[in-house]
């Protein structure tokens, strides 16, 4: 529990008993789950946390409201990592109202099989006076499930951003934020570009001094800074001028195309590359590395008639993502049949402003002098 202003208090927990978040997502660092009471003539608490930790929060809930009962609890968002344990507090305060929009209280409908007798619902701009602070409340469908809303304390000048701004990791671990919110935000909010957009343009009508997440660290100082950087990514704008190299390879033929394809970069003075082998990497962190860089490469064998299964799977999440506004050099390896460009070329078919570095490297089981030629010019080509 800390004040984060005189009347907001913050009564979230550490989660380290996590290993996968929404059971995929590595968390070496565990998760965060927040939420917050805001003290006033009337008192309302913003959203709950994952089911393994009612007691602990209810607990510092408790502790926070210091004798008195809650008026309100703020649903932002039925996710059940924040939304579990809801009746959870209705059972111990009957008493106090649910806030939500009308897509809230279907989702409550799901997952508790219930109606409450005290509800408020709202909507776009609505507001909610507690005494001293005046909440109001802002629409964020599809950042990142469609019920999802994010509230405005003028008062303290704070914005309770739902899951927007948040990253992976507890918070009593020390890290930096933003290798951890860009893996967080493109693993689980990236497809959604434009709402997040349309949230930002709302966000920037308002006097913000306070973020507060419903994962990660409150953020006080440098808005800007990570305003800036949801803006990069949420555009789909790339943050680092320079080439990252995704390989897949089986017995060496391919990696060895790929580290030469580095080599020949850097040495042709690309400002920044990177080289990862994607059947050992977290996957997530390799799509937060697509996204990061202005160009890529993608290296892989025909496999079956197909790709090897790594790198369908990678592509396959980028293009879900939406992924654009980039350069992608392909370097391909087979034996019999290369079909392994043909197919990464069509799965961006769709996919937006995207250019093709020549030439495609076509590697016959293992490099020939014709393929390190190949793989010079590609590598001034995406150095140009």
């Amino acid at each position: 529990m800390e004040n984060i202003t005189k009347d907001i208090i913050y009564v979230g927990v550490n989660d380290h008993q996590v290993d996968l978040f929404e059971g995929q997502y590595i968390v070496p660092n565990g998760m965060a789950y927040n939420s917050y009471v805001i003290m006033d003539e009337k008192i309302a608490i913003m959203d709950s946390v994952d089911k393994n930790f009612g007691e602990e929060w209810l607990a510092n809930v408790e502790k926070a409201l210091n004798g008195r009962k809650p008026d309100y609890l703020v649903i932002q968002h039925m996710e059940p990592d924040h939304s579990a344990n809801i009746m959870t507090l209705v059972e111990k305060y009957p008493d106090v109202t649910l806030v939500g929009n009308a897509k809230t209280f279907v989702m409550f409908n799901q997952f508790f099989h219930t109606d409450v007798a005290n509800k408020l619902v709202v909507k776009e701009k609505d507001t909610l006076s507690l005494g001293n602070h005046t909440l109001t409340f802002v629409m964020a469908p599809m950042v990142h499930w469609p019920e999802v809303m994010v509230t405005y304390d003028s008062t303290d000048k704070v914005l309770f951003s739902a899951d927007g701004f948040g990253k992976f990791g507890a918070l009593d671990v020390e890290e930096e934020w933003a290798c951890e919110a860009r893996r967080y935000y493109f693993g689980i909010v990236g497809k959604y570009g434009a709402p997040t957009q349309a949230l930002l343009k709302k966000a920037a009508t308002l006097d913000i001094q306070i973020i507060c997440p419903l994962h990660g660290p409150i953020l006080k100082e440098n808005l800007g800074y990570y305003l800036g950087l949801y803006n990069t990514w949420s555009s789909y704008q790339s943050e680092v001028n320079g080439v990252a190299v995704f390989y897949t390879s089986v017995y060496g033929n391919t990696k060895a195309a790929a580290e030469l394809l580095e080599e020949t970069l850097k040495a042709k003075g690309c400002p920044k590359t990177t080289l990862v082998d994607l059947a050992r990497e977290d996957i997530a962190e390799s799509v937060e590395d697509a996204f990061k860089y202005s160009k890529i490469v993608l290296a892989t064998t025909t496999y079956d008639g197909g790709i090897f299964p790594v790198m369908n799977d990678f592509i396959n999440r980028l293009v879900e993502r939406g992924y654009q506004n980039k350069t992608i050099g392909f370097i391909e390896n087979g034996t019999w049949a290369p079909l392994a460009a043909k197919v990464m070329k069509d799965k961006f078919a769709s996919s937006k402003n995207i250019i093709i570095a020549e030439p495609t490297v076509r590697i016959l089981s293992s490099m020939t002098d014709e393929n390190r030629e190949q793989i010079n010019s590609l590598a001034v080509e995406l150095v140009k």
